[in-house]
């Protein structure tokens, strides 16, 4: 597949970081607008603005390409805590404790910051 794929990989890329900046907005708005999956967030509410400001603020801006690396390291710091926090003492493994999505948007992020803001951004890096 890398033969046919690879002249798009950039372009993938892309499309991975606006989707995953996009994705991670929507949590960030659930929780503006209270709206989180019919269940209460046990969290103090200064964490739970933090969060919201992260989810919602920081997708965008790793969704459009704007200081990309050092917002979605950020983002998956907050998703690494979130992790740690919330899920890991339900149970030893992600499947366990429902927080595969934290997991996979935590090494996501790793993986942005660490690549830049790539193609079709706001401010390339």
């Amino acid at each position: 597949m890398k033969g046919v794929l690879g002249k798009y990989a950039d372009t993938i890329y892309a499309l991975l970081r606006i989707v995953a900046g996009f994705l991670f907005a929507c949590h960030g708005a659930q929780k503006l607008i209270g709206i989180v999956s019919g269940a209460d967030i046990p969290m103090p509410p200064a964490m739970l603005w933090t969060a919201m400001v992260l989810e919602l603020g920081g997708g965008i801006l790793i969704m459009i390409g704007l200081f990309t690396s050092l917002v979605a390291f950020l983002c998956s710091g907050m998703m690494a805590v979130a992790y740690f926090m919330a899920h890991q003492p339900q149970g030893l493994l992600p499947i366990q404790n429902q927080g595969e999505l934290a997991a996979l948007f935590a090494f996501v992020f790793l993986y942005i910051a660490a690549r830049g803001s790539g193609p079709f951004a706001v401010k390339p890096e």
